[in-house]
């Protein structure tokens, strides 16, 4: 039996996230605590860190701004430029990019940033996504880890010590509080949150004849590095409030495109817009806790009081943990295609991964599905 947090409809089984005894879930809890946030004083202490390494001179980028092109990375290129400083912006190509994807990096380009661009060996991508898919049930490990090692490893590359990272996902989400609470992303947060779900990069070695070499862009800097470069990450929405609706009419203004439908799989047009894998990683997601996408948003949108709460879980139930038959309008064989993977194979992974005891079953105990391979949950609230 699935137990749903009383304020918005995300359910106990997501990893890290706490239920008070009045039923009431961390993520939640958070966002009531940053009401009391004075932001005005959060920006001070922002920009007497900028002022701390804005290179004066001009000899060297200010900071580094990871992005991927999405309508967060491009809110924080131009939060950044609104700031003074002179970024070197930094994408980690993602799997299996999108036209709409591309689309938004070359606008970041022409909001006027210095651009680098990392694109990891394909042909060991795939096989790091089959891997993943099988082992862990994550088809876009590669990515979640590379988003986070490529931009440090440039960091200390081209000697840049600051980086400015986007949301802290701890506490949008929830999470451990001394997690949620930090304002620092470094080498334990990676390890703790960034997406490596208990696979470390060196175990891949050996696998599908892979090698050390092939994992240099998945591979955190040493500490010694790190140390030499004064390398030091931070959140910027420790600094100003953050959400994702107003990010997403900001990007807008400047040229960010969203998908003119709602993307499969959510509720909104506007975000996880360049990877055509990432229907199957959210669908797991809902494999394995009984939530997928529609509830991250509408539980962000029931938090901020756009959304009622029986008004969230009636756009969840309709709209969570499809089959991902399609994403972003790409058929599911041709996004397996590159995996040597066949849509029946994957729907034999599913299986493997699914969370029996929160899906409705016949009195054999096997799952039911629809005519579209769909399951349902149990219960989609605390009844």
């Amino acid at each position: 039996m699935l137990r749903y947090c009383k304020k918005c409809i995300m359910p106990d089984t997501k990893p890290d996230l706490y239920f008070d005894e009045e039923g009431v879930c961390s993520a939640c809890k958070f966002y009531e605590e940053r009401k009391a946030i004075n932001w005005d004083i959060r920006k001070k202490e922002l920009e007497s860190i900028l002022r701390k390494y804005r290179d004066r001179e001009g000899n060297n980028w200010d900071c580094i701004v990871p992005v991927s092109g999405g309508k967060d990375s491009t809110f924080q290129v131009i939060s950044v430029l609104n700031l003074g400083m002179n970024p070197l912006c930094v994408t980690a190509t993602t799997c299996d990019l999108s036209a709409i994807g591309r689309s938004n990096i070359e606008n970041i380009k022409k909001l006027g940033v210095d651009y680098i661009e990392m694109s990891p060996n394909p042909l060991i991508r795939a096989k790091l996504n089959r891997i993943g898919l099988k082992t862990i049930g994550d088809i876009s490990w590669p990515e979640h880890v590379g988003m986070f090692t490529i931009p440090v490893r440039a960091a200390v590359q081209y000697k840049v010590p600051l980086i400015i990272w986007g949301e802290n996902s701890q506490n949008e989400y929830g999470g451990p509080a001394s997690a949620a609470k930090n304002n620092v992303l470094n080498r334990r947060w990676l390890e703790e949150f960034g997406g490596l779900l208990g696979l470390r990069v060196s175990d891949m070695i050996g696998n599908e004849e892979i090698e050390r070499k092939h994992l240099i862009p998945y591979t955190y800097p040493s500490d010694e590095d790190l140390s030499r470069v004064k390398v030091t990450g931070i959140f910027l929405g420790y600094y100003i409030p953050w959400d994702g609706l107003t990010n997403a009419l900001i990007a807008q203004a400047y040229g960010f495109r969203s998908k003119e439908t709602t993307v499969e799989g959510s509720m909104v047009n506007y975000e996880n817009l360049d990877n055509h894998q990432t229907g199957i990683h959210d669908y797991f997601k809902f494999l394995k806790f009984g939530f997928g996408r529609a509830t991250d948003i509408a539980c962000l949108h029931a938090r901020r009081g756009r959304l009622s709460r029986e008004e969230a879980k009636k756009i969840v139930e309709k709209t969570d943990g499809r089959f991902p038959w399609k994403y972003l309008d790409k058929s599911l064989e041709d996004i397996l295609l590159p995996l040597e993977i066949t849509v029946e194979e994957f729907k034999e992974i599913c299986d493997e991964f699914t969370n029996k005891k929160i899906f409705v079953r016949d009195n054999q105990g096997n799952l039911k599905k629809d005519n579209y391979n769909n399951l349902t949950k149990i219960n989609y609230d605390n009844l």
